[in-house]
């Protein structure tokens, strides 16, 4: 998935109106009527109860991933255990939605300052803050959006539910995800977030060699 600035160069100039916060943003998703296709497709995607993992298949980039993550979200969730099963349900849940997990880790900080159990004025619950309209519109009456592997499964589908109205327009599917279609200030937010806190490169892409013609190899 390309990066932060492929998705978000379009508010480049109003990121001064979303400097990174430690507060939550509560997420507001509008109840939207929807064909019984796309409801049936969006229930596949949230009933799915595969056991997580870290879906890196390089061991040594997977360890690496994980530990560096870990670290910066230490602070936040001290407890190590926990930390590392929300990181491996955060990369699980994101890549199985086709989204970028450093995303994802930036939208959650944004939407709860990861408290598990963040409560909006609006309603909305849990890491990703989602409207509990959604769990009968899609889900099964006994789903627990407190629930951490459940609060994710669905953050992440309908955040990939919004990008497929959109057609990939990221700036536009944040709108629809926090209720504020069309202004600057909450996609402005999340891409500080992603960018400032959760930014990564792969080793094998932050170790490439430099091109040829670049300065620093022709100074060699």
């Amino acid at each position: 998935m390309p990066g932060p600035r492929a998705y978000l160069g379009r508010i480049a100039a109003t990121l001064c109106l979303a400097a990174a916060s430690g507060n939550a943003v509560a997420g507001a998703q509008q109840y939207e009527p929807m064909a019984a296709s796309v409801r049936a497709s969006l229930h596949a995607a949230v009933s799915d109860a595969a056991a997580p993992v870290l879906p890196i298949p390089d061991a040594e980039e997977r360890a690496r991933w994980l530990v560096e993550m870990s670290r910066r979200l230490e602070k936040r969730i001290p407890d190590e255990a926990y930390r590392t099963e929300l990181l491996t349900s955060i990369h699980y849940e994101a890549t199985r939605a086709g989204l970028d997990p450093q995303l994802v880790l930036g939208l959650i900080q944004v939407e709860s300052g990861f408290r598990k159990y963040a409560i909006s004025s609006a309603g909305a619950r849990g890491y990703m803050q989602i409207m509990p309209f959604w769990v009968k519109l899609i889900g099964r009456e006994d789903d627990n959006l407190f629930h951490l592997r459940t609060n994710l499964r669905y953050g992440c589908t309908i955040l990939r539910h919004y990008l497929d109205i959109e057609k990939g327009d990221l700036f536009r599917a944040l709108g629809r995800y926090n209720g504020s279609l069309g202004k600057a200030h909450y996609p402005g937010q999340v891409r500080t977030a992603w960018e400032k806190h959760w930014h990564w490169e792969p080793e094998r892409l932050a170790a490439a060699p430099q091109a040829r013609g670049t300065p620093a190899a022709s100074a060699r």
